[in-house]
């Protein structure tokens, strides 16, 4: 990958489940050296969450879950034990030749090994550090813990999704997956970029990044945190409707469930006519965008009568037609029989020493002059250990042997 984008760059990624490895995945994506630093024995605890362990193909149940599958392609996987005094001291000379390194323990936990940015920066001044944590380095809760579904709760994600508090099933709703995670991680990586451009073009220098899940977590919360300072009014839950804009939601045709959004009145007046009830479009009720959003409950009864009597593929013919925004509400295995979702190779097949030939997703950022060029399955636990630690630190057979008795390796 001498041509990829990060070709050159290398990475030591401490972190664990997966805000801190999907950076890391990111950045191995474009060509960055990543190196995984796991548990012996145990590995990331990302390896058994998530759902049910991967089979081998000839069905032996391997120590490879989805959470860790999702986070790890384009990594190296080497096995240390930081409590150890070899171990500390490997860690320290990895950080000696990384640009980055990544981890995402409990403030202060790193400090006890010396392994905190201020004594790793001390040996590598050029050195890029990115922290990732549920609350951050300071503040009045940053030594909690805490995973996705907390900070979907505290940052507002969760009062604004799902149903009215008065409709049935109604309540806040934790999005379905651990969306936190991933804005996490996608600052991460954004932060990292930023680090390392300051570092090459401004300032010759690394420095230390502070990535909160529940700062991320909040970021989402875009227009809800916008209306709110506007207007001091909370978010108005709306299930699969949208809140400002209707119709904007899930309607209910003979074969399936469809999204359709027709936000303007021109889009509006298409969907009424590709429905055949034009009327609709000139009832001085839902003449307006604002009117539409008052008369919401007998609008929304009008066109679910008439759509649950077609099939989806007739009405997203009507409609495409007419321009008019729809889509399938799909469930994982039709995502991936898509044609559009094929054609953009939105999942790919690689091979594993183990797991055979396995379909893993790819990174959706496209560049047209570096693109992603090449994807590696993720590693099994402590793969390359020897392999790294002879490459990259010089060290003997015997030295192995020795670490491995010590129980550092």
């Amino acid at each position: 990958m001498t041509n990829a984008a990060l070709h050159g760059v290398r990475v030591l990624d401490l972190s664990r489940i997966l805000a801190g490895p999907l950076a890391g995945q990111y950045l191995g994506d474009f060509g960055a050296e990543v190196i995984k630093v796991e548990r012996p024995g145990k590995g990331d605890d990302a390896r058994r969450l998530g759902g049910v362990p991967l089979r081998a193909p000839d069905g032996t149940q391997t120590d490879f879950a989805p959470m860790f599958v999702c986070s790890n392609r384009n990594k190296k996987s080497i096995c240390v034990d930081i409590t150890t005094p070899d171990g500390q001291a490997l860690v320290c000379k990895l950080a000696d030749w990384a640009d980055v390194l990544i981890e995402n323990y409990k403030v202060g936990d790193l400090g006890r090994y010396g392994l905190d940015y201020e004594s790793l920066a001390l040996r590598n001044p050029r050195l890029v550090y990115c922290s990732i944590t549920g609350f951050g380095q300071t503040g009045p809760y940053a030594s909690r813990a805490g995973f996705d579904s907390v900070f979907q709760a505290m940052s507002g994600l969760m009062s604004m999704t799902g149903r009215a508090d008065d409709a049935p099933g109604g309540g806040p709703t934790r999005v379905g997956i651990p969306i936190t995670d991933f804005i996490g991680g996608l600052h991460a990586f954004s932060a990292i970029m930023v680090a390392l451009h300051h570092r090459d073009q401004v300032s010759g220098r690394g420095q230390h990044i502070d990535i909160a899940l529940l700062d991320a977590a909040i970021s989402g919360t875009t227009i809800g945190m916008t209306n709110y300072f506007s207007t001091g009014e909370r978010f108005q839950r709306c299930g699969n409707e949208q809140a400002t804009t209707v119709p904007s939601q899930v309607f209910s045709c003979s074969d399936g469930p469809v999204l359709i959004s027709a936000p303007t009145d021109d889009m509006f007046g298409r969907l009424c006519r590709a429905l055949g009830c034009p009327g609709l479009a000139e009832d001085s009720r839902y003449a307006s965008g604002a009117g539409r959003a008052r008369n919401r409950d007998s609008l929304t009864a009008a066109l679910g009568a008439i759509m649950a009597t077609k099939r989806r593929g007739e009405l997203f013919l009507l409609l495409e037609e007419q321009g008019v925004a729809t889509a399938p509400v799909n469930e994982v295995d039709q995502v991936f029989a898509d044609p559009q979702v094929r054609h953009r190779r939105n999942d790919i097949e690689v091979e594993h020493p183990v797991l055979g030939t396995m379909r893993i997703g790819t990174n959706p950022m496209r560049l047209s002059s570096t693109p992603v060029l090449d994807y590696s399955a993720p590693p099994m636990l402590g793969e390359h250990t020897d392999s790294v630690l002879r490459d990259v630190l010089g060290l003997s057979d015997v030295e192995l042997t020795r670490l491995r008795q010590a129980r550092a390796i």
